[in-house]
């Protein structure tokens, strides 16, 4: 299976695309992924990495940062439509949006299709102009160019309590498409994940969405699920929605994180459950970040839905750890031959 990564804005734009236009016309962090994968050049603990001017300049920025972008709706064929950046570029999932807690989203949504469509986010805030909904009548009739704001706000301190900010891995879906609840968009792949950072916040070097929607992922089914690719001993951050009807959990093989914000723990007290598997259902996201075969080595590790039924009917892929400098691991090809012509082929 090919290798789908991409590089990150400072290694080059490649197939990723660097948001433009902000307050004070800065030049602002991005989005990313291409078929759910992107690299990056490994950045220090706890701090932006190095060469990576843009975010350094958006985490720098504490009034926050206006982002402007404009995204296409786009038919992909075969009953499948996307989100991209580009006219031509659209992708399932959708590319992934970051921002900083604190800063603004302003996405002006071109709709080139013939049916309504529009840009759900989850997480963050917005009025009722921007919701995304025909309940509001906030959404792209076919053809239409619309303009959705959202905004992100930090944590405050109310008293004795605390009111939560707006950090956390989140997503965005159509919500207009088929239904008033556009569970035909959602079906098609109108969907991608949405990133609020706290400042100080580790960024990693490769970045993949994993999308459960009904029995697939990334609306395709094993042996042609996406295979994600690392180094060992690089910092991997999963960004994992859920859609449809159905209940799901995420498995990750030999790789472990804390059931919180990120992933992490933060000390030697934190009581956070330290997980390889949790539900993914509809409407559900959560993130983290591991490092490549920490304490395992390298290798093909698997990834898939545990509910039994769903692994064997194909909800499975393949997270790709190769040696540190980027060579096949032992055994590791065989793998992956074995997973194109077993998985989804019943022939356990």
């Amino acid at each position: 299976m090919t290798d789908t990564s991409v590089p990150r804005a400072d290694a080059g734009l490649s197939r990723r695309s660097v948001l433009a236009g902000a307050a004070a016309a800065m030049f602002v962090p991005a989005t990313v992924a291409a078929l759910g994968s992107t690299a990056a050049a490994a950045p220090p603990a706890a701090a932006p990495p190095a060469g990576a001017a843009t975010r350094a300049a958006a985490a720098a920025t504490a009034a926050g940062t206006v982002h402007r972008v404009t995204m296409y709706v786009e038919d992909l064929g075969g009953g499948q439509t996307g989100y991209g950046l580009e006219p031509g570029k659209a992708t399932i999932p959708g590319p992934v949006l970051e921002m900083y807690e604190g800063d603004t989203m302003e996405i002006t949504l071109v709709n080139t299709t013939d049916r309504d469509v529009s840009i759900h986010p989850h997480g963050v805030l917005y009025d009722v102009n921007s919701d995304g909904s025909p309940f509001n009548n906030s959404y792209n009739r076919p053809g239409e160019t619309r303009t959705y704001v959202w905004r992100t706000t930090g944590e405050r301190a109310m008293g004795r309590w605390t009111r939560p900010g707006t950090a956390g891995y989140w997503h965005y879906h159509d919500h207009a498409m088929g239904t008033p609840h556009g569970t035909a968009g959602v079906a098609a792949g109108l969907y991608g994940a949405l990133i609020v950072r706290r400042r100080g916040d580790i960024l990693p070097d490769r970045q993949f969405t994993v999308v459960f929607n009904g029995m697939l992922v990334n609306n395709k089914i094993a042996p042609h699920t996406p295979m994600f690719e690392a180094n060992h001993g690089e910092t991997v951050e999963f960004i994992c929605i859920g859609h449809g009807d159905m209940f799901h959990t995420f498995h990750l093989h030999a790789h472990r994180w804390a059931n919180n914000r990120t992933g992490y723990l933060e000390g030697p007290r934190d009581p956070s459950q330290i997980i390889d598997n949790r539900d993914l259902n509809g409407g559900d996201s959560f993130g983290f970040q591991v490092v490549a075969g920490e304490d395992v080595g390298p290798g093909a590790w698997m990834y898939h839905c545990h509910v039994q039924f769903h692994s064997d009917a194909g909800m499975s892929g393949i997270f790709l750890v190769r040696n540190a400098d980027g060579s096949m691991p032992p055994g590791a090809q065989e793998s992956i031959d074995w997973f194109h012509n077993h998985e989804g082929g019943g022939h356990h």
